[in-house]
């Protein structure tokens, strides 16, 4: 079964299909060696991992896919990109799309900001005019049907936190009309209004928690719960980058101020070397060299 037919399999379930998000290669690993069934690169996270920078249309485009290319090497479950407002107008998204698909991404997130766009749970969002989203799918729905039918458009509407859920109800439903397959209601404040929006959509809803940990604008819903109202994906977009800068800035902050400058026997705040280049598949590199190099050069090598 192709991947994009596994992730729009399990959408239509609505049974809250978790997708973490990922913001490169090595955290899309980890996230499936610990068992999720697909991921979401996350445009905040690919904005702070390669910039340093925070979510507000500073990554281009050309980055994105590359960024994109390398998550999509690296794992076998489905990956949903995220190519924030399509990378200009229609036709830029559906050139968008055709990559995509030819990269073996299973699906994307696309969302009817104005560019330059920001992270759904910042301040000073605008919106295009729902028409003009609608063309945008349309010309994706167009280069989906031409090269992978069970590829997943999923539609953000970024109109909660400006007009409201009656207008972002409105408008996932004219994006559904146009052909997505899913839609995003970003910054959807309660669990009510989140059931709301499963009973009025024509489609499934996609729910998104943050970081599992503290909600920021979403009420924090046990996922039996999201499952039970028939939520079809609940995606938790920024936790990797978020705990890989806890993590890192409590490791070096202790490392300075350590008084021998080490931090010898805190086995449990790294990775074993050992573990790590079996993680990363060294062993796969070293079996080819065995295979491949002359074996006079593989000898010297290691001798």
């Amino acid at each position: 079964m192709k991947k994009s037919e596994t992730l729009r399999a399990a959408i239509l379930a609505r049974r809250a299909m978790v997708v973490p998000g990922c913001h490169d290669a090595l955290s899309a690993k980890v996230i499936e060696s610990c068992g999720f069934e697909a991921v979401q690169i996350s445009g905040f996270g690919l904005a702070a991992a390669l910039l340093g920078k925070p979510d507000v249309g500073l990554v281009q485009m050309k980055d994105v896919l590359d960024l994109t290319w390398n998550i999509a090497q690296a794992v076998s479950i489905p990956v949903m990109a995220d190519i924030d407002t399509g990378g200009g107008n229609a036709v830029n998204a559906a050139a968008v799309t055709d990559r995509l698909i030819a990269m073996g991404v299973a699906g994307m997130n696309i969302e009817d900001q104005v560019f330059p766009k920001r992270c759904g749970h910042m301040a000073g969002k605008e919106v295009i005019p729902a028409e003009e989203m609608g063309g945008k799918i349309r010309a994706c729905v167009q280069a989906r049907d031409r090269l992978d039918r069970d590829f997943v458009i999923n539609a953000r509407t970024d109109v909660y936190s400006v007009r409201g859920l009656d207008e972002a109800i409105r408008r996932c439903n004219l994006y559904f009309d146009a052909g997505a397959d899913l839609a995003f209601i970003d910054g959807i404040g309660t669990k009510k209004e989140i059931a709301q929006a499963v009973r009025t959509l024509k489609g499934p809803l996609s729910v998104n928690l943050m970081d599992a940990v503290t909600g920021v604008k979403t009420e924090l819903v046990p996922i039996p719960e999201l499952a039970a109202m028939g939520v079809g994906r609940v995606s938790i977009p920024v936790a990797s980058i978020l705990a890989e800068h806890k993590s890192l800035t409590d490791f070096f902050r202790d490392l300075k101020a350590s008084p021998s400058g080490l931090l010898e026997g805190q086995t449990r705040r790294v990775t074993p070397f050992a573990e790590f280049l079996e993680f990363v598949g060294l062993k796969e590199y070293r079996q080819m060299e065995q295979e491949f190099l002359p074996k006079e050069n593989v000898d010297r090598k290691y001798k």
